[in-house]
């Protein structure tokens, strides 16, 4: 007669717990990355846009997605000029909660007429931390104004056939393009004229795009598409791109 292994049900029991912790964990983490953890019951601190490189960051710009009250303890000056707007419910997919119209992040003149309190404290952190950072170690000098291409927009997707059904994060002003920059010397650095090349407004352009990941969950630019040839553009919204 065969006898059983008392080490499989063993096995089988660490098995099913550990996935079981998995899933748990997973769960938890896409709640906190949907920012529904009420603010009551949420262990993390509030954003202080003073700091740069905030830990868990993009779990803590989450957060102030549906709290208006944390939006405006974050938006302060002199890191931020934002002031609320009213609601304006969504309908056929448009619209936005809990925005604000913003003037200026990091010394930076960054007119935003409506953008969402998540993607406004975001741009606050680049345009403070490492938008400024970049342009005094490759330019020389800081950053006094970007271009701004947009926020709020009612339309889909536009560039990609495979999300030309799908509403952008600019129909929820959850989104921001940027087309370029002026330097304390009033000289313009545009995204169109000057990403391509090795020279310092390039890298300057590459090095600053990159850094945005690590507050917006995507970031575009010229090498993802033709439609952002001359542009940045990023969202807060679902989904993971950087290029």
């Amino acid at each position: 007669m065969q006898r059983s292994n008392p080490s499989k049900p063993r096995r089988r029991g660490r098995v099913l717990r550990f996935v079981l912790l998995v899933l748990v964990l997973g769960s938890i983490a896409f709640v906190f990355r949907l920012g529904m953890i009420p603010w009551s019951l949420n262990p993390l601190p509030a954003l202080d846009l003073a700091t740069p490189s905030p830990w868990f960051v993009d779990w803590r710009l989450a957060a102030m997605k549906y709290n208006p009250a944390l939006c405006r303890r974050v938006l302060v000056s002199p890191h931020i000029d934002a002031q609320p707007i009213a609601d304006n419910p969504l309908r056929n997919g448009c619209g936005w909660t809990n925005a604000v119209r913003m003037s200026q992040a990091g010394g930076v003149q960054a007119g935003f007429d409506k953008i969402s309190c998540e993607a406004s404290a975001a741009l606050a952190l680049w345009l403070q931390h490492d938008v400024q950072q970049v342009a005094q170690e490759i330019l020389g000098q800081r950053v006094t104004a970007v271009q701004s291409f947009g926020t709020y927009s009612c339309r889909n997707i536009v560039g990609n056939p495979l999300w030309k059904d799908m509403r952008s994060e600019h129909a929820i002003a959850n989104a921001v393009d940027i087309g370029g920059f002026t330097l304390a010397d009033g000289r313009s650095i545009s995204v169109r004229s000057h990403w391509r090349g090795d020279g310092a407004e390039a890298r300057f352009l590459r090095a600053v795009h990159g850094r945005a990941c690590r507050y917006f969950r995507v970031a575009l630019g010229p090498d993802y598409n033709q439609a952002h040839h001359d542009h940045f553009h990023f969202d807060r919204g679902p989904f993971w791109r950087c290029k």
